[in-house]
């Protein structure tokens, strides 16, 4: 699977990656996990060590290297490559522990309305070169499509939603929605998380509609406490990330 995690802030979408990335690694997957995201959570919700983690540092906070990379070290931004060469950045910074590729891209706020700043260019090269190599993606997004082009998104098999069963997360999966259709990103399915009640299920289903739900993770507090897939929590857990993954497989193949 080569997916785009998003939904609203908040949600949830760092630990689902997360559990996805180490699902798919037990079952020797050797999956990518990128983040995405500004705060560079799913290190932590991969529950990998504090030393490790404090050697990963986001792309996108290397902004004078990535528009250089971009630019061919010219002077001035007016001109600059829409695919830099970043074989060597994947390399360089890629972190790898327990069958999981983890890179940190961060995000790179774009100077002007319409302007695709080159430091943006380079990000989506990265994440291009990444949906190209042969093994599961997981892009743990922002609640936007920032580094989602049209030329990445077309080499993606889809989409992931995630939502709770209240009205500003729902509201999140139809803006998302928009945003992937407007760059062919097919198919949308939609992952309902921290669920407390079947009714819950129900009324997600019936907002989303016709966007199908492939799967829903209960709520459990205690994961936060004891990591993804340890104690009881970690363990329920775990079974509802493993038929969510088992789903995304079949919904992605139809």
């Amino acid at each position: 699977m080569k997916v785009a995690i998003a939904g609203k802030g908040g949600i949830g979408k760092s630990t689902i990656c997360a559990g996805l990335a180490l699902w798919l690694a037990e079952q020797g997957r050797q999956p990518w996990a990128v983040d995405a995201d500004p705060n560079t959570t799913l290190g932590y919700a991969l529950g990998w060590p504090e030393e490790l983690l404090a050697a990963i540092r986001p792309l996108s906070e290397m902004r004078d290297m990535l528009a250089r990379r971009a630019t061919g070290g010219a002077e001035g931004r007016a001109l600059f490559a829409l695919s830099p060469p970043v074989a060597d950045l994947i390399a360089d910074y890629a972190v790898e522990r327990d069958g999981i590729k983890l890179m940190a891209m961060g995000t790179v706020t774009e100077g002007g309305a319409g302007c695709l700043c080159p430091e943006n260019a380079t990000l989506k090269t990265i994440l291009r070169e990444l949906v190209e190599e042969d093994a599961d993606i997981l892009v743990d997004m922002v609640a936007g499509l920032e580094h989602l082009g049209r030329g990445t998104a077309t080499a993606m098999n889809g989409l992931v939603a995630v939502t709770e069963a209240t009205a500003p997360a729902l509201r999140s999966v139809g803006r998302i929605q928009r945003l992937a259709e407007d760059l062919k990103l097919q198919p949308v399915v939609v992952a309902a998380n921290r669920v407390r009640a079947e009714s819950e299920i129900d009324q997600i289903a019936q907002e989303v509609a016709p966007l199908p739900v492939v799967g829903a993770i209960s709520y459990h507090e205690a994961i936060r406490a004891e990591g993804v897939f340890s104690g009881p929590a970690g363990a329920a857990f775990r079974r509802e990330i493993g038929a969510l993954a088992e789903a995304i497989d079949s919904a992605l193949a139809e």
